[in-house]
């Protein structure tokens, strides 16, 4: 190895390979003459977590190297994978914007690793939610989320923050990121459909990239509406941002010019996107999410509407006055007050609140109330909680049973809380199966409980007793030679029998992968047929659980029996009804199952699978060496908590990473399908023997 430092045209060819897929791509010669002037030990450490965050997110390994310079001369060597497994961890939890605001947040890593006062979310809430409800003037929200985002109803902020060193500050700056939200949804920021002006930049990485562009460029322009509306705040926020990033300089300007709308936004995201220029990390900026403001905010703007159509209606019908013809009707917005003054037959009534609070919304989002809020919904009564009920009725999808980690081997590192698990049990089946292979192996059946109930029997011989039935003849061996060369013979020369206690709980996990299909998934309920009414003379405790999934966020555990089970005729009827699902994602069923057997007061614990195949699912990333790593580093962790593992795998190729997984003398390899039931209660009888 050299120390020689890589030259610009050598560190592209390496950025070329690790981040072709990246859509900054296009930058990746400034990127390599950043990278230059580092010392060659600094360009390999770079590089390497260049590479490993890239095989998760292109993006992101992108960002890392961007930083990188700035990043080792802030956090040092020493903190750099720390910092790039932060970045990562934020990717698993919470996404990809989650995730560069973690990388870019340098100051708060340092802060947080030098134990500075932060502030929590949880300390400022309630005063927060009280000054955003009186700065809004309409009903404003503000919760925890994983960065500074608003839905135009709700202000997230982040759980904790310690941008700056002391804790009063860092509750200015809740403070300051509440006033840039808020001032989203008050200055026009969602007043144009920021969707269909993004489509033009595709998903996901040139969207993200015009995202923050379109953040900066916002906060520029919404710091000069708050200064000129509310100086106080706007000199805070002044305060609390430092100078903008020079790239913004030619563009501030005409942000910061009054009566400057989000049109002017948009037009500066144009040219900085043409460009191609990577946007700075930002220094002092709440994020946008334009999808999800717009869905928020085009809901709200229609339940407003149709509330102050009803309560005019309804105003209008009152005191039993015949229907007004449409001269006679007529409403205005006071620009001062914001109130809506309606008259009808030229005479002023009154509107209830919830339909004064809707005008004044409707003016906040729209810059005025518009025609058709100002029309009558027509006669009758009118509350304000009167509810639709159109459509069926929606439901989200539960949460997760259990979060577990994974073994990313590209990191050298856990994906924290990264698999979803969904424990359920297998519908019953008819039990017609189970009865079949009862009758049609009858006689093997019968054959296996007679070797299990001598299994069960067998008593063991404890030597070297100091009493006993028997003479260990081995002891009294040692005690003669002993007494022939002077020293003390030993007065322990019996032996003794005593009743074999097998103090055993052993996990069966059935693999019901899709490839399993077929002539595999009948053998797998042929085995444990004949396993389970082996195992009920034996008296071992032992449970049976299917494993299937699709991607890391659905991953299946079937409960077939379950310890505190007996094998009844429910337990058979789910065996029945065992079939072949969907992905073999191996690890996560492994920690699971782990669990569920570490709990089990046996002294001896085993963990047998049954496959067809090796650790596969939905898409690229599980496939390969990063399942067969995660599903060893699972087995490993068992192994640690005193658990025995063992495979028995139809997979002809079973041999190529088996051993690498399970160790050279844990799996057999079956080379049909139809041996199966044949093999796996005698197996289970050796390996418990």
């Amino acid at each position: 190895m050299t120390d020689r430092r890589l030259f610009e045209h050598e560190l592209e060819e390496k950025l070329d390979a690790l981040l072709f897929a990246s859509p900054s791509h296009r930058s990746i010669e400034r990127l390599a003459a950043l990278l230059e002037a580092l010392p060659r030990h600094h360009q390999d450490l770079v590089l390497h977590w260049t590479g490993v965050a890239a095989q998760t997110y292109a993006e992101i390994g992108y960002l890392i190297a961007t930083l990188a310079p700035k990043a080792l001369e802030q956090i040092g060597e020493k903190d750099f994978e720390a910092w790039a497994l932060a970045g990562l961890d934020a990717y698993d939890k919470e996404g990809l914007r989650p995730a560069m605001e973690r990388l870019r947040d340098l100051d708060g890593f340092v802060a947080i690793r030098e134990g500075r006062h932060a502030a929590s979310f949880a300390e400022v809430e309630q005063r927060l939610a009280r000054f955003v409800q009186g700065l809004s003037g309409r009903a404003l929200a503000v919760k925890a989320g994983a960065y500074p985002w608003t839905d135009t109803e709700t202000i997230f902020l982040p759980a904790r923050l310690a941008h700056f060193v002391a804790a009063e500050d860092n509750r200015r700056f809740y403070m300051g990121l509440a006033v840039q939200l808020w001032a989203q949804t008050r200055h026009g920021t969602f007043n144009v459909d920021l969707d269909a002006a993004l489509a033009q930049w595709p998903e996901p990485d040139g969207r993200e990239q015009a995202l923050t562009w379109l953040a900066l460029l916002e906060a520029a322009r919404l710091e000069s509406c708050v200064a000129r509306d509310l100086p106080g705040l706007g000199g805070m926020l002044a305060d609390l941002r430092g100078d903008w990033p020079a790239e913004l300089a030619e563009a501030l300007p005409e942000l910061q010019a009054p009566g400057a709308g989000v049109g002017v936004t948009l037009a500066w995201l144009e040219r900085f996107m043409a460009r191609g220029t990577v946007p700075p990390a930002p220094t002092f900026c709440g994020r946008l999410d334009p999808t999800a403001a717009g869905r928020v905010r085009a809901a709200r703007i229609a339940r407003d509407t149709e509330t102050l159509r009803k309560a005019i209606g309804a105003l209008k019908g009152a005191g039993g006055r015949k229907p007004a013809a449409p001269n006679e009707f007529t409403a205005t917005l006071d620009s001062e007050t914001g109130a809506l003054e309606v008259r009808v037959d030229g005479e002023a009534v009154t509107l209830p609140p919830d339909a004064q609070a809707a005008a004044q919304s409707l003016a906040q989002d729209l810059g005025a109330v518009p025609p058709e809020a100002l029309t009558p919904a027509g006669d009758g009564a009118w509350t304000p909680t009167d509810k639709t009920a159109d459509g069926p009725e929606l439901k989200s999808d539960r949460d997760a049973d259990f979060r577990y980690d994974e073994w990313d081997y590209h990191r050298n590192a856990y994906r924290r809380g990264w698999c979803h698990v969904y424990e359920m049990p297998v519908p019953p089946g008819d039990g017609g199966f189970v009865a079949d292979v009862k009758r049609r192996y009858a006689p093997l059946i019968h054959q296996l409980k007679r070797r299990f109930e001598a299994v069960r029997g067998e008593d063991r011989i404890l030597g070297r007793q100091p009493e006993g039935e028997e003479i260990d003849l081995d002891a009294l061996v040692e005690a003669v030679n002993d007494r022939r060369s002077g020293a003390e013979p030993s007065p322990r020369l019996f032996s003794r029998r005593v009743r074999n206690d097998r103090s055993l709980a052993a996990m069966f996990m059935v693999d019901m992968s899709g490839s399993t299909k077929g002539w595999i998934n009948d053998a797998e309920r042929e085995a444990l047929v004949m396993l389970c009414e082996a195992l009920e003379k034996l008296g071992d405790s032992y449970a049976i659980y299917g494993f299937s999934g699709w991607t890391r966020t659905r991953c299946d555990i079937y409960r077939i029996k379950s310890f505190a089970d007996r094998y009844d005729d429910a337990v058979r009827a789910r065996i029945d009804a065992i079939e072949a699902k969907d992905y073999t994602r191996m690890g996560v069923a492994i920690r699971h199952l782990t669990l569920l057997l570490a709990r089990q007061p046996a002294r001896h614990k085993l963990l047998v699978t049954l496959s067809d195949g090796r650790p596969d699912d939905f898409g690229d990333e599980y496939r390969g060496n990063y399942g067969i790593e995660d599903t060893r580093r699972a087995l490993q962790e068992a192994r640690q908590q005193g658990i025995r593992s063992y495979c028995i795998t139809i997979d002809r190729q079973g041999a190529d990473y088996l051993k690498h997984m399970y160790g050279p003398a844990s799996y057999t390899v079956l080379d049909e399908a139809k041996k199966l039931p044949l093999k796996v209660a005698d197996i289970y009888r050796k390996l418990t023997a």
